[in-house]
């Protein structure tokens, strides 16, 4: 028989004490929208497994979960909503009106607030997590906004737009835009160093990934990449960060002070967004036409598992 984890031994005397455990009291889980199954695969970072599904909408996109891992927020494609996932009862809870073709989501590092960027409308929603409501809305100047990232202060709110070849910054407080920096073709991916001196934006089209001094919101480095460059994840070192490439099915790795690359990791078919767990030793990465997550092992710069989960993952988010 093989042994028994301490994390298993844990859980075990916590239930028969009655314990209510949640995904957060459990450790970090990763939890995958996928676009042609209409839920949420959620997996266990530990085993790699797949331990739920839960329905989560029409055609799920954004995803983000709250700091204390009991609800995920969902963007809903063509309801046009923000869906409310309750992870603790495993069941869709409610929606919150958002616009035409929302897609992708951020939320700011104390819980307070989701913005949602939402296509057909060109602009950015705010929805306050406790009262689940919409309180205000951005326009932006790009055409078809895709991802929306908090700053790690959040006082700022970076956007890329699909058919443009620049990045947005709202700032929060005021509730406009703030500037507009112009990069390569169709950006996707975005992510802040861990300081929130720099940002990092993909484009796909142009197959580069920018560096930006936030403070000037200035471009001070860029570099060549991957065939169609999209999803970006900020190691939280800040030494560090990856790049999925959907047309090499890989995922580079680049060094943020020198801007070379380090690795380049082959994963699953067009890989798109991911995530890393909080201790920074694993990725996630969303593979839509494997209809699985690739794991890469951090401290080895290898893929270790793919994992089954529904059809067309678009994303990762772990807590």
């Amino acid at each position: 028989m093989p042994p028994v984890s301490p994390r298993l031994k844990l859980l075990s005397a916590a239930l028969l004490a009655g314990a209510c455990l949640t995904p957060a009291w459990a450790g970090p889980h990763a939890y995958v929208p996928n676009e042609g199954s209409g839920t949420l695969s959620v997996i266990d970072t530990e085993t790699d497994q797949v331990v739920a599904e839960i329905p989560a909408g029409k055609k799920p996109r954004g995803t983000v979960v709250t700091p204390d891992a009991r609800t995920a927020f969902v963007t809903d494609q063509p309801a046009g909503t923000l869906n409310v996932v309750d992870l603790v009862a495993g069941k869709l809870v409610g929606s919150i009106p958002l616009g035409t073709s929302p897609e992708g989501a951020g939320i700011s590092a104390d819980g307070r607030w989701v913005a949602a960027a939402v296509e057909e409308g060109n602009e950015v929603m705010f929805i306050d997590t406790a009262t689940r409501q919409k309180v205000f809305e951005v326009k932006v100047k790009g055409r078809n906004p895709e991802h929306a990232v908090f700053s790690p202060d959040g006082k700022t709110v970076i956007v890329s737009a699909e058919e443009g070849e620049a990045v947005d910054v709202i700032d929060v407080a005021s509730r406009s835009e703030l500037t507009q920096i112009p990069v390569g073709a169709r950006p996707r991916g975005m992510g802040f160093s861990p300081d929130g001196k720099f940002a990092w934006v993909a484009a796909e089209t142009a197959s580069e990934v920018y560096k930006i001094d936030t403070a000037s919101w200035k471009i001070v480095g860029q570099v060549k990449v991957g065939l169609r460059s999209n999803g970006i994840v900020v190691h939280p070192d800040g030494q560090r960060v990856f790049v999925s490439n959907g047309g090499d099915h890989n995922v580079m790795v680049i060094d943020t002070r020198t801007l070379a690359v380090q690795a380049t990791i082959p994963v699953g078919q067009r890989p798109w967004n991911m995530a890393l767990t909080p201790d920074g030793q694993k990725l996630y990465v969303a593979c839509g036409r494997s209809g699985a997550v690739s794991v890469i092992d951090l401290t080895k710069s290898e893929k270790i598992k793919d994992i089954p989960v529904g059809k067309l993952p678009w994303g990762v988010a772990i807590r």
